[in-house]
């Protein structure tokens, strides 16, 4: 029993070293979260923009005491997305060296529960970033997930197991745009639906979830954007919007409206820059039967009335409002987001959704020193930031590290609170919350601290 008892052990330590060697960065733990307060409400999040794929949260007793406890960190690679959290499981993507990574957590502690690797060899053009862009889904047992060179993978969401793959580049002769594939697909009952933009179509299609068989393709004239089809009911009928539109020479691209039970597409809206360097990265907003997008690039903002027999028509069009790829928040006839297309010229806007007109516009920023005082004072702000709609008020990432509740109105903006998490730029991830826990992407080094690229989880549960 005693010889037994040693081999068992000496098994455990094998299999543990093996996790750790395989390991591309080691969770470290701060602290466990607080329990959630009583009567909180909360949720998963499975996609990309949250539960009801518009940025707006149903959670609830969270508190507005900033910087948040740090619960857990773990250091990642290159790239963009966010991460997708069912349960226990929180499943996130990244790069390292040549490889991109799936990893799962446990959303609480950071556990790890799997990885999934493959090999790659993608650059973007203009040196930024060579990591995923497009975030992680999951549905049911499965999750999905987009590489930066198209290739699809759905995966056991247990296990990590491939149940299927596909390459878009392979099968739909894509070619590769100004920073790869980063649309996140969308889960629509039994369907994966990618906006593929393959030359001469199709823009879209709808995948067979279980098989990733193509069961229907929409459109033929628009390359892929950045941006992730939307779904949602308009008229009485279920439709899936997608703002379509990448690199493409004349530049092309718009707004589709697509039947996902057939692939049919009930219209097609042009709205894309002229500038061939520009994308569509900003996610169409559905509120009653309207669709509101915009783009950067002087494009501006259209807002578009779905009508009974699903053609269209122009509400409004405006170029006082930009989005360069944070998705505006609809609150009761008000739209706000943060309209510009580089850091120096963003600003966050409210926009009367009846007529597009400008309510208000703020540059939220203030003076801050070094860490651990001393140092010349600077002048810092959210720029181009993103907002999370929650808790009756908005929670706001800026682009170089900062976190922010704000109070957002048609009469104004105020800060409710503020506090530096890291000083790294390029945080353009939307931050995810579930059971009152707040998962952040730090996607650059920190200038102060040292620290490279980690998944930070925070918790923002009250007392």
């Amino acid at each position: 029993m005693a010889l037994m008892s040693r081999r068992s052990l000496l098994q455990a330590l094998a299999a543990q070293l093996l996790t750790v060697k395989r390991a591309p960065g080691q969770t470290i733990v701060h602290g466990k979260p607080k329990p959630l307060p009583s009567g909180a409400i909360t949720h998963d999040w499975r996609a990309f923009l949250g539960p009801s794929h518009n940025g707006v949260s149903a959670e609830t007793k969270l508190s507005r005491m900033l910087p948040p406890p740090l619960v857990w960190e773990c250091p990642k690679g290159t790239g963009y997305a966010s991460p997708a959290i069912a349960g226990d499981r929180l499943v996130f993507v990244h790069r390292r060296a040549d490889e991109e990574i799936v990893e799962c957590l446990h959303p609480e502690t950071g556990t790890s529960h799997w990885q999934f690797r493959y090999a790659t060899a993608f650059e973007d053009r203009y040196g930024y970033n060579n990591g995923p862009r497009s975030s992680p889904v999951i549905a049911d047992a499965s999750v999905y997930t987009v590489g930066a060179e198209g290739l699809i993978h759905c995966l056991d969401l247990q296990s990590g197991r491939v149940v299927w793959k596909r390459d878009l580049r392979a099968v739909y002769k894509v070619r590769q745009d100004f920073f790869g594939t980063a649309s996140t697909p969308l889960v629509e009952g039994r369907l994966l639906i990618v906006n593929v933009g393959a030359p001469g179509g199709p823009s879209v299609v709808g995948l067979n979830r279980r098989t990733g068989r193509e069961v229907w393709r929409a459109g033929t004239k628009w390359g892929a954007s950045y941006a992730s089809p939307v779904p949602a009911v308009v008229r009485g009928k279920r439709r899936v919007f997608v703002f379509a539109g990448g690199e493409s020479d004349p530049p092309s691209g718009g707004l589709l409206s697509i039947d996902p039970a057939t692939g049919r597409v009930d219209f097609a809206f042009p709205w894309r820059s002229r500038s061939h360097e520009s994308v569509n990265a900003s996610c169409p907003v559905v509120f009653g039967n309207k669709v509101f997008i915009s783009a950067s690039y002087r494009t501006g903002s259209a807002l578009v009335e779905v009508r009974p027999n699903f053609t269209h028509r122009v509400v409004w069009t405006t170029q006082e409002f930009g989005l360069h790829f944070n998705t505006a928040i609809y609150r009761d006839g008000y739209l706000y987001g943060f309209d510009g297309r580089n850091e120096p010229d963003a600003s966050l806007a409210c926009v009367d959704a009846s007529n597009g007109h400008v309510v208000w516009r703020e540059t939220p920023e203030w003076t801050e020193g070094p860490e651990g005082g001393g140092g010349r004072q600077q002048v810092t702000g959210t720029y181009r930031g993103s907002l999370l709609a929650v808790d009756g008020q908005f929670l706001c990432l800026g682009e170089l590290g900062h976190l922010l509740w704000m109070d957002l109105t048609p009469k104004g903006y105020r800060e409710v609170s503020r506090a530096r998490l890291f000083a790294a730029r390029e945080s353009w991830g939307l931050p995810v919350l579930s059971r009152g826990l707040l998962y952040i992407m730090q996607n650059t080094r920190d200038v102060v601290q040292g620290t490279g690229p980690r998944l930070l989880c925070y918790d923002l549960r009250a007392s």
